[in-house]
Protein backbone atom coordinates (compact mmCIF):
# COMPACT_ATOMS: atom_id res chain seq x y z
CA UNK A 1 0.00 0.00 0.00
CA UNK A 2 1.45 3.46 -0.93
CA UNK A 3 0.03 6.60 0.67
CA UNK A 4 0.03 9.50 -2.15
CA UNK A 5 -1.80 13.01 -1.71
CA UNK A 6 -3.00 11.97 1.85
CA UNK A 7 -4.71 8.67 -0.03
CA UNK A 8 -4.09 5.04 -0.05
CA UNK A 9 -3.71 3.23 -3.51
CA UNK A 10 -2.34 -0.34 -4.30
CA UNK A 11 -0.65 -0.84 -7.77
CA UNK A 12 -1.02 -4.03 -8.96
CA UNK A 13 2.23 -5.53 -11.16
CA UNK A 14 1.82 -6.90 -14.28
CA UNK A 15 -1.42 -4.69 -14.83
CA UNK A 16 -1.52 -2.49 -18.08
CA UNK A 17 -4.07 0.00 -19.04
CA UNK A 18 -5.15 1.85 -22.05
CA UNK A 19 -7.20 4.70 -22.46
CA UNK A 20 -8.06 7.23 -24.68
CA UNK A 21 -11.21 8.92 -26.78
CA UNK A 22 -13.38 7.05 -28.75
CA UNK A 23 -11.94 6.61 -31.94
CA UNK A 24 -8.27 7.07 -30.61
CA UNK A 25 -7.44 3.55 -31.24
CA UNK A 26 -6.91 1.45 -27.95
CA UNK A 27 -8.72 -1.40 -29.29
CA UNK A 28 -6.61 -1.76 -31.94
CA UNK A 29 -3.46 -2.06 -29.88
CA UNK A 30 -5.37 -4.36 -27.55
CA UNK A 31 -5.40 -6.34 -30.65
CA UNK A 32 -1.81 -6.23 -31.50
CA UNK A 33 -1.03 -6.80 -27.84
CA UNK A 34 -2.86 -9.77 -27.94
CA UNK A 35 -0.86 -11.42 -31.26
CA UNK A 36 2.72 -10.63 -29.95
CA UNK A 37 2.08 -11.68 -26.57
CA UNK A 38 0.60 -14.63 -27.78
CA UNK A 39 3.62 -15.37 -30.01
CA UNK A 40 5.63 -15.10 -27.01
CA UNK A 41 3.69 -17.76 -25.22
CA UNK A 42 3.18 -15.44 -21.83
CA UNK A 43 0.17 -15.70 -19.90
CA UNK A 44 -2.25 -13.43 -20.23
CA UNK A 45 -5.48 -11.83 -19.78
CA UNK A 46 -6.45 -9.07 -22.15
CA UNK A 47 -9.75 -7.22 -21.27
CA UNK A 48 -12.35 -4.29 -21.30
CA UNK A 49 -14.60 -1.72 -20.09
CA UNK A 50 -17.74 -1.77 -19.43
CA UNK A 51 -18.02 -5.14 -19.43
CA UNK A 52 -19.78 -7.96 -20.47
CA UNK A 53 -21.20 -8.74 -17.21
CA UNK A 54 -24.81 -8.19 -16.41
CA UNK A 55 -24.25 -4.57 -15.12
CA UNK A 56 -21.06 -4.11 -18.39
CA UNK A 57 -24.39 -5.09 -20.44
CA UNK A 58 -26.61 -2.48 -18.58
CA UNK A 59 -23.78 0.20 -19.43
CA UNK A 60 -23.59 -0.54 -22.99
CA UNK A 61 -27.70 -0.52 -23.56
CA UNK A 62 -27.77 3.20 -22.49
CA UNK A 63 -24.60 4.55 -23.96
CA UNK A 64 -26.21 2.60 -27.37
CA UNK A 65 -29.39 4.97 -25.90
CA UNK A 66 -31.50 2.49 -25.78
CA UNK A 67 -32.39 3.04 -22.05
CA UNK A 68 -32.11 6.45 -20.08
CA UNK A 69 -30.87 7.03 -16.78
CA UNK A 70 -29.18 9.91 -14.68
CA UNK A 71 -25.50 10.93 -15.27
CA UNK A 72 -25.00 10.07 -11.15
CA UNK A 73 -26.57 6.80 -11.85
CA UNK A 74 -24.50 5.66 -14.75
CA UNK A 75 -21.23 6.56 -12.85
CA UNK A 76 -22.63 4.21 -10.23
CA UNK A 77 -22.82 1.59 -12.64
CA UNK A 78 -19.53 2.32 -14.17
CA UNK A 79 -17.87 1.53 -10.81
CA UNK A 80 -20.33 -1.33 -9.80
CA UNK A 81 -19.14 -3.23 -13.51
CA UNK A 82 -15.30 -2.24 -12.40
CA UNK A 83 -15.60 -3.35 -8.81
CA UNK A 84 -16.88 -6.83 -10.64
CA UNK A 85 -14.27 -6.55 -13.03
CA UNK A 86 -11.38 -6.47 -10.32
CA UNK A 87 -13.18 -9.04 -7.77
CA UNK A 88 -14.86 -11.34 -9.22
CA UNK A 89 -14.21 -14.67 -7.85
CA UNK A 90 -13.38 -16.76 -10.80
CA UNK A 91 -12.81 -14.10 -13.57
CA UNK A 92 -11.77 -11.19 -11.90
CA UNK A 93 -8.63 -9.12 -13.07
CA UNK A 94 -7.03 -10.13 -9.66
CA UNK A 95 -7.41 -13.80 -9.85
CA UNK A 96 -5.79 -13.59 -13.16
CA UNK A 97 -3.12 -11.33 -11.85
CA UNK A 98 -2.85 -13.72 -8.88
CA UNK A 99 -2.11 -16.66 -11.42
CA UNK A 100 0.97 -14.86 -12.50
CA UNK A 101 -0.57 -13.83 -16.03
CA UNK A 102 -0.45 -10.30 -17.93
CA UNK A 103 -3.76 -8.44 -17.46
CA UNK A 104 -4.50 -5.48 -20.47
CA UNK A 105 -7.42 -3.85 -20.24
CA UNK A 106 -8.93 -1.25 -22.71
CA UNK A 107 -10.16 1.34 -20.13
CA UNK A 108 -10.18 1.56 -16.53
CA UNK A 109 -10.66 4.31 -14.07
CA UNK A 110 -9.37 6.83 -16.10
CA UNK A 111 -11.77 6.82 -18.56
CA UNK A 112 -15.03 7.30 -15.80
CA UNK A 113 -13.16 10.48 -14.74
CA UNK A 114 -12.31 11.79 -18.17
CA UNK A 115 -16.21 10.25 -19.57
CA UNK A 116 -18.69 10.92 -16.35
CA UNK A 117 -17.26 14.05 -15.42
CA UNK A 118 -18.76 15.81 -18.22
CA UNK A 119 -21.79 15.83 -17.21
CA UNK A 120 -21.54 14.87 -13.24
CA UNK A 121 -19.19 16.60 -10.55
CA UNK A 122 -15.42 15.16 -10.95
CA UNK A 123 -14.98 14.88 -7.48
CA UNK A 124 -17.96 12.75 -7.01
CA UNK A 125 -16.59 10.63 -9.73
CA UNK A 126 -13.28 10.30 -7.98
CA UNK A 127 -14.57 9.28 -4.56
CA UNK A 128 -16.33 6.27 -6.50
CA UNK A 129 -13.28 5.35 -8.04
CA UNK A 130 -10.55 6.14 -5.49
CA UNK A 131 -10.68 2.84 -3.57
CA UNK A 132 -9.61 0.59 -7.00
CA UNK A 133 -5.94 -0.34 -7.47
CA UNK A 134 -4.01 1.40 -10.07
CA UNK A 135 -2.23 -0.08 -13.19
CA UNK A 136 1.41 -0.68 -12.91
CA UNK A 137 1.43 1.27 -16.70
CA UNK A 138 -1.32 3.38 -18.15
CA UNK A 139 -0.78 4.14 -21.89
CA UNK A 140 -2.97 7.34 -22.87
CA UNK A 141 -3.71 7.86 -26.46
CA UNK A 142 -3.37 11.08 -27.32
CA UNK A 143 -5.36 11.55 -30.45
CA UNK A 144 -7.40 14.56 -31.61
CA UNK A 145 -10.74 14.90 -31.55
CA UNK A 146 -11.36 15.52 -35.35
CA UNK A 147 -9.21 12.28 -36.32
CA UNK A 148 -11.16 10.75 -34.03
CA UNK A 149 -14.61 11.72 -35.08
CA UNK A 150 -13.37 11.15 -39.04
CA UNK A 151 -12.41 7.40 -37.51
CA UNK A 152 -16.17 6.92 -35.77
CA UNK A 153 -17.99 8.09 -38.60
CA UNK A 154 -17.32 4.83 -40.25
CA UNK A 155 -18.16 2.95 -37.23
CA UNK A 156 -21.99 1.13 -37.20
CA UNK A 157 -23.72 1.43 -34.44
CA UNK A 158 -22.19 5.29 -32.93
CA UNK A 159 -23.01 5.71 -28.82
CA UNK A 160 -24.60 8.60 -27.79
CA UNK A 161 -21.66 10.18 -26.59
CA UNK A 162 -19.33 10.11 -29.65
CA UNK A 163 -19.96 13.61 -30.89
CA UNK A 164 -17.51 16.03 -30.94
CA UNK A 165 -19.04 18.68 -28.36
CA UNK A 166 -18.47 15.83 -25.63
CA UNK A 167 -15.53 14.37 -26.90
CA UNK A 168 -13.54 17.86 -26.26
CA UNK A 169 -15.00 17.82 -22.83
CA UNK A 170 -14.03 14.12 -22.28
CA UNK A 171 -10.16 15.27 -23.85
CA UNK A 172 -10.44 17.99 -21.38
CA UNK A 173 -10.91 15.71 -18.51
CA UNK A 174 -8.76 13.23 -19.67
CA UNK A 175 -5.89 16.71 -19.50
CA UNK A 176 -6.92 16.63 -15.76
CA UNK A 177 -6.90 13.34 -14.41
CA UNK A 178 -3.26 12.42 -16.25
CA UNK A 179 -2.33 15.78 -14.38
CA UNK A 180 -3.47 14.69 -11.12
CA UNK A 181 -2.54 11.03 -11.54
CA UNK A 182 1.56 12.23 -12.27
CA UNK A 183 2.02 12.32 -8.88
CA UNK A 184 0.67 9.12 -8.41
CA UNK A 185 2.92 5.79 -8.33
CA UNK A 186 2.05 4.55 -11.33
CA UNK A 187 3.91 4.53 -14.65
CA UNK A 188 2.16 6.92 -17.19
CA UNK A 189 2.57 7.09 -20.99
CA UNK A 190 0.87 9.61 -23.28
CA UNK A 191 1.72 8.62 -27.33
CA UNK A 192 0.87 10.37 -30.10
CA UNK A 193 -2.04 8.87 -31.93
CA UNK A 194 -1.85 10.42 -35.21
CA UNK A 195 1.27 7.96 -35.36
CA UNK A 196 1.07 4.83 -37.71
CA UNK A 197 -0.63 1.82 -35.83
CA UNK A 198 2.65 -0.18 -35.99
CA UNK A 199 4.74 2.81 -34.40
CA UNK A 200 1.86 3.18 -31.68
CA UNK A 201 2.33 -0.10 -30.63
CA UNK A 202 6.35 -0.39 -30.72
CA UNK A 203 6.09 2.61 -28.45
CA UNK A 204 4.19 0.88 -26.36
CA UNK A 205 5.49 -2.30 -26.04
CA UNK A 206 9.29 -0.92 -25.76
CA UNK A 207 8.12 -0.52 -22.15
CA UNK A 208 6.04 -3.89 -21.43
CA UNK A 209 8.52 -6.05 -22.95
CA UNK A 210 10.94 -4.90 -20.24
CA UNK A 211 8.95 -6.70 -17.53
CA UNK A 212 10.01 -9.72 -16.11
CA UNK A 213 6.79 -11.43 -16.50
CA UNK A 214 7.73 -11.36 -20.41
CA UNK A 215 10.92 -11.62 -20.39
CA UNK A 216 11.24 -15.16 -18.70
Amino acid sequence: MIAILSRTYTVLENFIVLEGLDGSGTTTQLALLEERIKALHVPFFSTFEPTKNTTGTLIREILKGEKDAHPDTVAFLFAADRNEHLYHPIDGILIHLFRGELVICDRYLFSSLAYQSVSSDYDFIYSLNRHFPLPAFLFFLDTPVDLCMQRLSDRKGREIFENREFQENVLKGYRKTLDIFKEYPLHIHQINGTLPREKIFSEIWEKIESLPIVKK
